[in-house]
């Protein structure tokens, strides 16, 4: 492992020159949908709930993070607000010292129980999965019927306080395509921003999903908008297009027609505290033994820096479309 650096130095860099000042970490597995992209109908390959890092865990491995350079934590899942005390967990994220946004991402189910609570806790943006604004659809590419639910939860959270909300819509061919012009025009009345996303090949879900390559969709949009190339906060990969007047923003995350790997600034860690260092690739650092076996501060530090050189140049989603088993909820959104 590397040696232990101060408090003091500028960030985590990897061994490709990429600062690495983002992590998403997954506070849970379980979800109470079953999107046909993500995780399979009747899947039972849950990590057993004594593997989940616990908050004093979290609190210690995130603080860890930070301390090295890391600016931005995502909350994500499965659906992390079926994770019992969220807010709380949130609340201790968020105090941490040189943590400057905490985020979270939702399918918006119970956001309408626990809205005003995130806010209160120090959660500054929320993203919010909605792939359709059809019920019917809905029920077909999310599971269940819950579209009324999910309108129920974006109303609660923009009561809260959050402002702008994004809404992330995974376009699938043949499946919700013929309905990007009626979410921009949904977003466009509610002030949401869009966030169009390309079907990425994980698991079986993934690889059988309908890919669609938006780059079309992009210089569609463009044109018949009058759309203009901006810039959002949030550190993720979206390529954002937007009004002149920026009343309305859209962006899109295209890991397979343009990827974003040379800009990469993130990881992932799992609800059991494995850190992944790229979606597409299998290099993993399980920090689980290493906080419960006692380990120094010193130790977790080292421990990081050698996690983060682990973190390869580049996905292989075009090359090697069934490299990875696991399905997204297994290694956190």
């Amino acid at each position: 492992m590397n040696a232990v650096v101060s408090t003091d130095q500028p960030g985590l860099t990897d061994q490709f020159g990429r600062r690495i000042d983002y992590v998403r970490l997954s506070v849970t597995d379980r979800c109470d949908l079953r999107c046909s992209y993500c995780m399979p109908e009747g899947f039972k390959g849950f990590e057993e709930p004594e593997h989940w890092l616990n908050f004093d865990e979290i609190e210690r491995l995130i603080g860890a993070f930070a301390r090295l350079g890391v600016r931005r934590i995502r909350l994500t899942g499965g659906e992390p607000l079926l994770r019992r005390d969220i807010a709380g967990l949130a609340g201790r994220i968020a105090a941490l010292p040189g943590i400057e946004d905490l985020s979270l991402s939702t399918n918006a189910t119970q956001l309408d129980k626990h809205a005003e609570a995130l806010k209160a806790a120090g959660v500054t943006r929320l993203n919010v999965s909605l792939d359709s604004l059809q019920q019917a659809r809905v029920e077909r590419i999310n599971g269940r019927d819950v579209l009324a639910r999910v309108m129920t939860g974006l109303a609660a959270a923009q009561d809260a306080g959050f402002a702008p909300i994004k809404l992330n819509m995974v376009a699938l061919r043949g499946t919700n395509d013929d309905e990007i012009d009626e979410m921009v025009a949904f977003c466009m009345e509610r002030g949401f921003v869009l966030r169009l996303i390309e079907a990425m090949p994980m698991g079986d879900t993934g690889r059988n999903a309908e890919y669609l390559d938006l780059q079309p969709v992009k210089e569609r949009l463009r044109t018949q908008f009058g759309l203009v190339e901006t810039a959002l906060p949030g550190g993720g990969p979206a390529r954002y297009l937007g009004t002149p007047d920026g009343r309305f923003n859209v962006g899109f995350i295209t890991p397979i027609s343009q990827h974003f790997c040379e800009t990469c600034n993130r990881i992932r860690i799992a609800v059991d505290g494995t850190a992944y260092m790229c979606l597409g690739q299998e290099e993993k650092f399980e920090f689980r033994p290493l906080l419960r076996g006692g380990c120094s501060d010193a130790e977790l530090d080292a421990a990081i820096l050698h996690a983060i050189d682990l973190k390869p140049e580049r996905h292989e989603f075009r090359e090697a479309p069934h490299k990875i088993l696991r399905f997204m909820s297994m290694t956190g959104g």
